[in-house]
């Protein structure tokens, strides 16, 4: 599928790519990564210090976030955006010219040292990001604005696969916190429960629960936008203005399907007892709760197709 950016040349490209090979749809295969293996041959000692850069901070990554069950959606992300972006370049490749310099030695010279930093403390947040922005440095001294710009949602998709700051989780996740947990208590207490509770500690029974930040919706929140976006990308010709408005269909679907998390987990623990709640019985909940807000995007998608249609017609006509 082609995206119409602007004046993006990347539809006549395409098109002009299916005349030659006789009217045929465009086919992918290990034949379109030739320009890359050249390109890392040329650029053997630029390929080496990009390897030096980012498998370290990669193993960080992987080994402090992805391990987590907020992070677990990293290694899924990392593949499906090398996909897209192998996928891409085969579009892109012709319109590659190198960069300007003085704005590249710019760029390392204000974040490499923020790295260097971020590094050395073992800030793995703003390390894993600082590490994707020199190597956006570098790409666009090889290739220039123009495939990058065109490139545009791999790049930002693949910024999934880091951890947020621990500051940004605290304060995405407190008020999150509270309010499901004093809504699950107002819902049980209604329906005749013995239960109670103080900000994120839920009493019921002789019980008492914390809820988490894993269970505060940002982790579902983080996975179901990057599931989101791809979906919506791959399926309806990656509509940038769609698929704003699918992420934001992502928030409530998230917070709902940790609410009935959160209703499930207490409901375990006041029938089966805290360690059935903090068991296999926890983790199956989560994967369950992700499964049903997954369909629940495409439960949006599907009702919000004539939304999708009316803004694609108009991205044609602008």
């Amino acid at each position: 599928m082609m995206v119409e950016i602007g004046g993006d040349p990347l539809s006549e490209l395409a098109r002009d790519r299916t005349e030659q090979r006789g009217g045929r749809p465009e086919r992918y295969g290990l034949a379109d990564l030739k320009p890359l293996g050249e390109a890392l041959r040329r650029d053997w000692l630029l390929a080496i210090g990009a390897a030096a850069l980012v498998i370290p901070t990669l193993y960080g990554v992987a080994s402090q976030s992805w391990i987590t069950e907020q992070g677990a959606h990293g290694p899924i992300v990392l593949a499906t955006a090398l996909w897209l972006f192998a996928r891409r370049w085969t579009e892109v490749r012709a319109l590659a010219r190198p960069g300007d310099t003085r704005i590249v030695l710019a760029g390392f010279l204000i974040v490499a040292p923020i790295y260097v930093v971020a590094r050395i403390i073992n800030v793995i947040e703003v390390e894993g990001f600082m590490m994707y922005a020199l190597l956006l440095v570098a790409a666009y001294w090889l290739i220039g604005w123009r495939p990058m710009r065109a490139m545009w949602f791999p790049i930002i998709y693949m910024l999934f696969i880091f951890p947020p700051p621990d500051t940004v989780v605290a304060m995405v996740t407190q008020p999150l916190k509270i309010a499901i947990s004093q809504a699950a208590i107002n819902l049980l207490y209604a329906l005749g429960y013995p239960i109670a509770g103080s900000g994120v500690m839920i009493i019921i029974g002789q019980y008492q629960l914390l809820i988490a930040a894993a269970c505060a919706g940002l982790n579902s929140l983080i996975s179901l936008s990057a599931i989101g976006l791809f979906y919506i990308y791959i399926r309806h010709n990656a509509n940038w203005r769609y698929a704003m408005l699918l992420m934001l269909a992502i928030v409530p679907v998230a917070v709902m399907a940790n609410f009935v998390r959160v209703l499930a987990l207490i409901m375990i623990t006041h029938y089966l007892g805290d360690e059935a709640a903090q068991g296999f019985l926890h983790t199956f909940s989560g994967i369950t709760m992700f499964l049903f807000s997954v369909l629940g995007i495409f439960a949006v998608d599907a009702a919000a197709s004539p939304l999708r249609r009316r803004l694609a017609r108009r991205g044609r006509s602008a």
